[in-house]
């Protein structure tokens, strides 16, 4: 029988190199999930292993220190995938500290309370949304781990360990993947939710997580944010609020003059009673004309805009 703690041996039924052949046929990448111990404990060997296999990253987790040892630990992995040309995921993680700026390939880190909390505590709440751009979003990219087509509203939010639901509405979620900012974004749900859910489904797959430009069109912290980021000539907006209803009159003058098309997810009629009523709405505006934007409790509206040619 193999360990859990075995990152060198294959359980029965499980052939890496051909799953990793499949997904390069897909043009997908592999990362594998790591204990950091194990790796610890199996590290020249695990990591060529990796390397054999062919996968393209990891994603460490359960550290929980920021003591020396574990900050060099931090370090020795970002360098050592750097030579595998692998990137990097530390999940379970202490607050950035720049370690990215030295090895790019440290994409993103936890560091934060984000989505898996909901299987056991409330404190994932639109108030906390809403304080995680104006300071842990500071410090570097967030594994938060946004877009869950599981909604809820404050009154019927329950922490369920194995059928996770986030608190706020589906457009509220899925503006999240505007304003929280991560190179490499993860999607919490069973993937037949994603298939059930197509239309959501491929607004979230065409949201980039690279940008070009950022800007913070308003907000307050703990209470709201309306939040702009530009790739290529495309702009994304996202807007979500706390628990209290509102309603903002989103400027458009950041835009180059011009004719735009606006393909947006905004909160549905029901929405305060039933989180995952939504509504996607197309229409065409001139840049400088205000858009109406009305969040319901919890809510949210995320935009794409792009330039009519």
């Amino acid at each position: 029988m193999v360990s859990k703690d075995d990152l060198l041996h294959e359980v029965p039924g499980l052939n890496m190199s051909e799953v990793t052949a499949y997904a390069k046929s897909k043009g997908v990448d592999v990362m594998l999930w790591v204990i950091w111990h194990s790796l610890y404990t199996q590290w020249d060997q695990a990591f060529d292993l990796f390397e054999k296999w062919g996968i393209k990253g990891i994603k460490m987790d359960f550290m929980d220190r920021d003591d020396q040892q574990m900050v060099e630990f931090y370090e020795a992995v970002a360098r050592k995938a750097a030579e595998k040309r692998m990137v990097v995921n530390f999940h379970g993680a202490y607050k950035p500290c720049g370690l990215s700026r030295k090895y790019p390939n440290v994409l993103t880190r936890e560091a934060l309370i984000e989505f898996e909390y909901n299987g056991g505590r409330d404190w994932v709440t639109p108030e906390h949304h809403n304080l995680l751009p104006y300071i842990r979003m500071f410090t570097g990219p967030m594994d938060f781990i946004p877009g869950t087509l599981r909604n809820a509203t404050k009154d019927n939010f329950r922490p369920v360990g194995d059928y996770p639901m986030g608190q706020g509405t589906r457009a509220h979620s899925m503006a999240l993947f505007v304003i929280l900012s991560s190179p490499m974004e993860m999607l919490p749900d069973s993937p037949s939710d994603y298939y059930r859910e197509k239309e959501c489904t491929d607004f979230l797959a065409g949201i980039p997580v690279e940008w070009n430009e950022t800007r913070l069109l308003n907000g307050k912290i703990g209470q709201y944010t309306i939040l702009a980021r530009r790739s290529g000539d495309n702009w994304y907006v996202g807007a979500i609020s706390d628990w209290q209803e509102r309603s903002f009159d989103l400027q458009t003058d950041f835009l180059k003059p011009g004719n735009y098309h606006l393909e947006m997810i905004e909160d549905g009629i029901n929405a305060g009673i039933r989180a995952e009523d939504y509504k996607k709405v197309e229409s065409d505006f001139t840049a400088g004309e205000v858009l109406k934007l009305k969040l319901a409790s919890g809510g949210g509206w995320v935009g794409k805009i792009t330039l009519k040619r």
